[in-house]
């Protein structure tokens, strides 16, 4: 079984927003100066999934999900304080908080600095955003904080099993409250082609990898060989993506600040939420920690790759699910700082069990 106490944020890991400003720069000046081929790319899809990005996507999800051990979920009863707040976060916290956030950010206070025909997009990409716990990079999180491995190997596989069913509904739901026209049937495709058949494929991949005792070491090393090839797709992808958002964000650069603020707020106040239920409920430290991570991060590969399937290369949409991914790192850095420098504070409280 693979867990996250063999997880360490990597290089390239370690410093995804200087490849993401990279990666903007590349974009913009490409899309500027060579715009033909993204023309081209744009144009190469089946049913309203672009070809080259769901390959893309793929590369990035595949691996993602092929660390996840679904027969952990018989280990839900073992943390069931720290499992229920988590879902409690991710469920019903975490989509709604941002719903409201980008109510108030996007069509309220920024609103006379944002191209109108893009604020109801913009929304959608922040939902869509949130609509998703994070799958890969919380094992890191989790590591970097002495997380209880099993805990987060159990909860990732949960979220991920709920998130075949309740993403399209919960994403659905919140865009219609937000008079945001539903296309049900992409967003459906998206959950078929994003989740259903990634989680099947990368599970029968898994099972065929650990079919023998020398299993986990060649588990590990597929691992290994595709987890630069898993980043490089997402590099790749914002590369396009920034392409034909470039004239865009030169024309009103801070559009990326704006659409920060209400991803920063639903960051610290989902994980603070988190952190705050587990102590109360008496939960040990090393698994508030990975508790407040989980429910604070996002599961932004898929929430990028629905974004232009609903709405294009070009919309709002894509452009908020990428700011989600400039920051994820500092952001989740620092939150991990905070959890760690407050485990006295945590197991002062008079429920709580040490660890």
């Amino acid at each position: 079984m693979t867990t996250e106490k063999s997880a360490k944020i990597g290089f390239f890991e370690h410093y995804l927003t200087l490849w993401v400003f990279l990666c903007i720069i590349i974009g913009i000046i490409a899309g500027h100066w060579f715009p033909a081929p993204f023309h081209a790319l744009a144009a190469m899809e089946i049913a309203q999934v672009n070809l080259p990005v769901a390959l893309l996507i793929w590369l990035m999800i595949i691996p993602m999900l092929l660390k996840i051990d679904f027969k952990a979920l018989n280990r839900v009863k073992e943390h069931w304080r720290g499992v229920s707040v988590t879902l409690f976060i991710n469920w019903a916290v975490k989509p709604f908080s941002m719903a409201l956030l980008g109510w108030l950010f996007i069509r309220g206070v920024f609103a006379p600095w944002l191209p109108a025909d893009q604020i109801d997009s913009y929304i959608a990409g922040l939902i869509l955003l949130a609509a998703a716990p994070c799958t890969a990079m919380v094992f890191v999180w989790s590591n970097l904080s002495d997380g209880e491995p099993h805990f987060t190997l159990t909860q990732v596989a949960l979220n991920d099993f709920i998130m075949i069913f309740a993403f399209a509904p919960v994403v659905g739901l919140l865009l219609g409250l937000s008079s945001i026209t539903v296309p049900w049937d992409t967003l459906l495709l998206s959950v078929i082609l994003y989740i259903v058949i990634p989680v099947i494929l990368s599970q029968l991949w898994r099972y065929w990898l650990l079919k023998d005792g020398d299993g986990s070491r060649r588990l590990e090393s597929t691992l290994s060989v595709l987890g630069p090839l898993s980043l490089m797709a997402l590099l790749t992808t914002l590369v396009l993506l920034f392409g034909f958002q470039g004239e865009q964000i030169i024309a009103q650069p801070m559009i990326i600040a704006m659409l920060a603020v209400p991803i920063l707020i639903q960051v610290y106040f989902n994980s603070g939420l988190a952190y705050f239920l587990n102590r109360q409920l008496g939960e040990a430290h090393n698994v508030a920690a990975p508790s407040a991570l989980i429910g604070a991060s996002n599961f932004f590969e898929l929430a990028v790759a629905t974004a232009i399937v609903l709405f294009g290369f070009q919309s709002g949409a894509a452009l908020a699910t990428v700011v989600g991914v400039l920051i994820e790192v500092p952001v989740m850095l620092s939150v991990v700082k905070i959890v760690n420098r407050s485990k006295g504070w945590y197991e002062s409280g008079i429920r709580v069990k040490k660890t």
